[in-house]
């Protein structure tokens, strides 16, 4: 019976997925549109620590990420933000914004931590960017539920996003059945972020991977997901924090949707 609800709930997801995918407009645009999504806000601290809170540091980065934008960018880019503010978000507003907007990228902006228990944890660093896909080891799936778990906040979650458990992983099975026709863009632009991110930004390389974000498999676009680097090392923090370190993070993400631009063009 259980085996028969996942599967039954997977199918719901992937007509779901597809519904969203074929509401995105074929239409010819002057413009390309770039989406930046700063994790958490509001309620929504995400991680807090060293005296620094997540939503902070991915507001701040995704701000001076569109200043670079609309002014390297000029007349090629429309910068839609799915936050200016520290206000709080569900996920799926996240994703409903990128698609009302026909966005062509969509790119959220995180800082990673890890559990408190982990040894270590204030030594780790380096940033990754994720891509939507399968789990391939258990760290993954550990960021994919902390960042998923912000559905919580919501009271109706459970029927809200049709009984999917972010803490539990047979849930996941619903990104097995995704579309990919986006993938391949999507990895393109999360390693030019991470090339820049490491060779930009000087973070340490923890390289490109997939997991299962409620974000970015909601959203009809290419889409990546930047972890920063670790707001549980104090050295990353002072880092991510300083005006020096939120230039350059922000740079390196240019560079990357630069690349993707040049593409489309």
């Amino acid at each position: 019976m259980k085996k028969r609800r996942l599967i039954s709930l997977a199918i719901l997801f992937a007509l779901l997925y597809i519904g969203v995918n074929c509401q995105a407009s074929t239409k010819e645009k002057d413009m390309i549109t770039i989406v930046l999504d700063p994790g958490h806000g509001g309620k929504d601290f995400g991680a807090v620590e060293n005296g620094a809170k997540e939503k902070e540091i991915n507001l701040a980065v995704a701000k001076k990420l569109r200043r670079l934008i609309e002014k390297g960018l000029k007349g090629k880019v429309d910068v839609v933000m799915t936050r200016t503010t520290d206000v709080y978000l569900t996920l799926q507003q996240r994703a409903d914004i990128a698609n009302d907007a026909d966005g062509d990228l969509f790119m959220s902006i995180h800082v990673n931590s890890v559990d408190k228990k982990s040894p270590g944890r204030q030594t780790v660093k380096g940033s990754s960017v994720y891509v939507l896909g399968l789990h391939k080891d258990q760290d993954n799936m550990k960021v994919a539920m902390r960042e998923n778990s912000v559905i919580e906040l919501e009271s109706d979650y459970k029927e809200k996003y049709s009984g999917f458990d972010p803490s539990k992983d047979e849930s996941y099975i619903i990104f097995e059945m995704a579309q990919k026709r986006n993938l391949g863009e999507s990895i393109r632009v999360a390693s030019d972020a991470q090339n820049a991110l490491v060779n930009r930004a000087g973070r340490a390389n923890r390289g490109v991977r997939q997991a299962g974000f409620w974000v970015l498999w909601a959203t009809s676009m290419p889409a990546v997901l930047v972890e920063l680097d670790f707001i549980c090392n104090p050295q990353s923090v002072k880092y991510m924090t300083s005006e020096e370190g939120e230039d350059e993070l922000a740079e390196s993400l240019f560079i990357s949707i630069k690349k993707f631009v040049e593409r489309r063009n």
